[in-house]
């Protein structure tokens, strides 16, 4: 018993916010104590509404509170502190400053579990057994613990607002519904809550299909980085190896140089030494028979000079010194001038493919892809004007308005021969190439095809590589009925979207990309397609019979709400009344 008392002591003199011993306790207005400090943390977040409250029973003061110490409590404290008691153990369940607190509990308040939008009151555990065991009360709506349920409250009629008027977008009770906004457009906050969670599920989609073009685009750009890399690193490596097999071929050349002028050299050596050792042998010999006539010369006895003359030999002409130079010794200074003349025309060369090389390094640009427009407004700014050129026209189609719409026909017409002409398929195509970034809308009225096409598609017969979207040189969207298919090769695609009797073609020729919209208030992606484009592109329908397609950009309302009407030979088309 003892024990208890002493408990209850202790949470009487307790902080209900820091649940621990009063420290400087102060009295409210209202009657409930608490720590100094602790009050005044309480109120300092409050200081931007302009009023205060108590934490405890949320009575509000206006303006803040002037608190002084409660001498009587901060001596009962300081008695209770000396006879050993300790501070309370801090209640995890109940109600600190930042928490909800239940609206039932008395004394301490409790923290809320939930709240109810239908009792506009916080229960804590305990107190909300009630809604999840009577049967009347579980059909209220509990939520997350809220200090915000006074707002779901009329501040006019005191009810609890349950509608919502579209008119003003405001929420409202069933008293303002037919009252202040009787003739307003008014539903269920329940319904409008259901559209808005529609819309935001709508967008949340968006944006999540935005994400994951964005990470599709930062994979690509990664792969375009490794692709650039690993191209560059193989220029490199290339390049090395070709100019050292230059370096090998030029060593080569210059070492064949010297071989053949080295052996030129033996050569002429030789045949200089071969000469000198002649000249030098008759040299020798001329020296001798100049002795010996000389010595016949210096002899005294005239008979013996008279007796050996006859008997001498006669000299021989030889070929004099001088014609040995018969030509200027050049050595080898023309082998100089040519090895310089191949430098020259090297150089030439080097200097030429530097400057083409370096033209081509600096044209090695990555593509990257221009983001895609948003909006309407944004796929106007490349906004692209389509005429059909009559030439390919099956002769089950009938061109007018300038050659801007195209009807099928009962009746075949008589058009001249022509290679473009498609001769089976009720198809035509445009007279522009296009190319860079453009868009266009066709204006579909019964099963039509809009389509894209190379110029190399084939027009004769009806096989299917003259039918857009099964070959690889089209691309076409099916808008039949109430639902649209996309062919590329001869594969189908289902494709779903809002249907539209326009529709929106974009193309990115540089960077493969053509998508196809749904165009009403708002621009819908049907299909897209990423893909490398080899050619120029085309626009292009397949129009069956009764049908008809219209290539026309609409700005605002304009032709919006035309409706199409079928008799038996034409296509008439009128606006509704």
């Amino acid at each position: 018993m003892a024990q208890q008392e002493n408990q209850l002591d202790k949470e009487r003199f307790c902080c209900p916010i820091c649940l621990d011993l009063l420290k400087d306790p102060v009295t409210t207005v209202c009657g409930h104590s608490y720590c100094k400090s602790c009050i005044n943390t309480h109120w300092d977040k409050e200081e931007e509404r302009g009023s205060y409250s108590c934490p405890q029973c949320r009575q509000t003061f206006t303006p803040r509170p002037v608190l002084e110490t409660s001498t009587m409590l901060a001596d009962l404290v300081e008695e209770l502190k000396k006879t050993g008691l300790q501070a309370a153990p801090a209640d995890h369940c109940c109600a600190g400053s930042e928490d909800v607190a239940c609206d039932v509990c008395t004394g301490r308040k409790r923290k809320a579990l939930k709240s109810c939008l239908n009792c506009l009151a916080s229960y804590c555990e305990k107190h909300l057994q009630p809604h999840l065991q009577s049967a009347a009360l579980k059909k209220h709506k509990l939520v997350e613990p809220s200090e915000k349920l006074q707002e779901n409250i009329c501040s006019r009629h005191d009810e609890v607002m349950k509608m919502f008027c579209r008119t003003d977008q405001q929420c409202i009770c069933s008293l303002c519904s037919v009252d202040e906004h009787k003739d307003h457009d008014t539903v269920t906050a329940a319904a409008e809550r259901t559209e808005r969670q529609r819309e935001l599920g709508m967008r949340r989609q968006t944006i999540q299909q935005r994400v994951q073009d964005k990470e599709k685009d930062v994979k690509l750009l990664q792969q375009e980085e490794k692709a650039v890399n690993g191209s560059a690193d193989k220029a490199v490596e290339d390049s090395e190896k070709i100019f050292t097999e230059l370096i090998r071929l030029l060593e080569k050349r210059s070492s064949d140089v010297e071989q053949q002028i080295r052996s030129q050299q033996e050569t002429e050596v030789s045949r200089v030494r071969e000469l000198q050792e002649r000249l030098e042998q008759e040299i020798t010999e001329l020296k001798r028979k100049d002795h010996e006539l000389k010595q016949l010369s210096d002899t005294q006895d005239h008979n013996q000079l008279l007796n050996n003359y006859p008997s001498l030999p006669p000299i021989s002409l030889s070929t004099p010194s001088s014609s040995f130079r018969i030509r200027p010794l050049r050595d080898f200074e023309d082998v100089t001038a040519a090895v310089s003349q191949v430098r020259g025309r090297l150089q030439d060369i080097l200097s030429e493919t530097e400057t083409g090389i370096l033209q081509m390094v600096s044209q090695v640009v990555v593509l990257l892809r221009q983001p895609e427009p948003e909006t309407r407004a944004d796929f106007l700014k490349y906004s692209q004007e389509i005429t059909l050129d009559p030439n390919t026209a099956n002769r089950y189609l009938f061109l007018y308005e300038g050659n801007r719409k195209v009807t099928s026909l009962y009746d075949e017409q008589s058009f001249s021969d022509h290679p473009d002409r498609f001769t089976v398929r009720p198809q035509v195509m445009s007279t522009e190439s296009l190319t860079g970034c453009c868009y266009w809308e066709v204006k579909v009225g019964g099963d039509v095809d809009v389509a894209v096409t190379y110029k190399n598609i084939s027009r004769a017969g009806n096989s299917r590589e003259c039918l857009f979207g099964y070959n690889d040189k089209s691309w076409s969207l099916s808008c039949y009925g109430y639902s649209y298919n996309f062919h590329y090769n001869s594969i189908e695609t289902r494709v779903s979207g809002p249907l539209s009797s326009r529709v929106g073609v974009y193309l990115d020729h540089r960077a493969g990309v053509l998508s196809f919209y749904s165009v009403s208030d708002t621009m819908t992606l049907l299909h897209r397609v990423q893909t490398t484009f080899t050619q120029p592109l085309y626009a292009g329908v397949l129009v069956c019979y009764p049908a008809t397609a219209e290539f026309k950009m609409w700005v605002g309302n304009d032709s919006m709400n035309m409706t199409y009407l079928y008799d038996e030979d034409t296509i008439r088309i009128h606006s509704p009344n």
